[in-house]
Parts: structure tokens; sequence; C-alpha cells
């Protein structure tokens, strides 16, 4: 420890003697120098690409809201849906019944699907 302590003193010495009263100076001059030749290296970095917006690759149309209706059940289902719902997307068309109002598809004997927010249960 005793020599570490020795050593970084005569370190100092050294520094104070090379670089004088102008030292600090010398190295803030340096480090501004350097700075801006860094900044202006980085803004010769080539051009950007420019920003484009577009349809994602995985994105599909929209769905439409067919005519037959507000509320989709299944044929040989006991629930009705918003067309919109995920379980109103899995039936098959051809096993699509279509109800103008709720209580058209309550009339019916169906029930409001739990798992479609926005529906009376």
């Amino acid at each position: 420890m005793h020599k570490i302590a020795e050593l970084w003193l005569e370190i100092k010495r050294f520094m104070d003697a090379a670089l004088g009263a102008r030292g600090t100076l010398v190295i803030l001059c340096l480090i501004g120098l350097g700075s801006f030749g860094l900044g202006r290296l980085s803004a010769l970095g080539g051009a950007n690409m420019p920003i484009t917006i577009g349809m994602a690759q995985g994105a599909t149309a929209a769905h439409a809201i067919p005519l037959g209706g507000s509320f989709v059940a299944a044929k040989s289902g006991s629930t009705y849906y918003y067309p919109w719902c995920g379980g109103a997307q899995n039936i098959k068309p051809e096993n699509q019944v279509w109800f103008p109002t709720e209580a058209a598809a309550q009339k019916a004997g169906y029930v409001p699907a739990k798992n479609c927010r926005g529906l009376q249960q």
C-alpha cells in the first residue's frame, strides 16, 4: 500500500511538471476538439432511410359486418354473439343464424355469450 501511494505522488509530480500552469487549458482544448470531431463524424454516417408507413405483412383486411343483423349465433349452439366477438368468428357461414336485436335472439332461445363483452348477462 505504501508503494502505491509513493507511485501516485510521483505520477502527480511528473504531471504537474510536464503540464505546468497551462496544462489544464491544453487538456480542455483537446477534449473540446475531440468532441467536435466525433460530432462531425457522426453526422457523416450516411443518410438514414426515410420512414414509410404501410400495412404490416401479417395484417389482414377488416371483417365486414354482414347485413344479416347485429347478433349472430350458431344453428347448433345456445349462445349469441356480436359479429366481432371471437366466438362469432369461429362459426362457419353456413351455420350462422342472424338476429336484428338481442330480444329476437333471446326469444329464439339463445343466451348471451359470457366471453363477449357488452352483451347483457
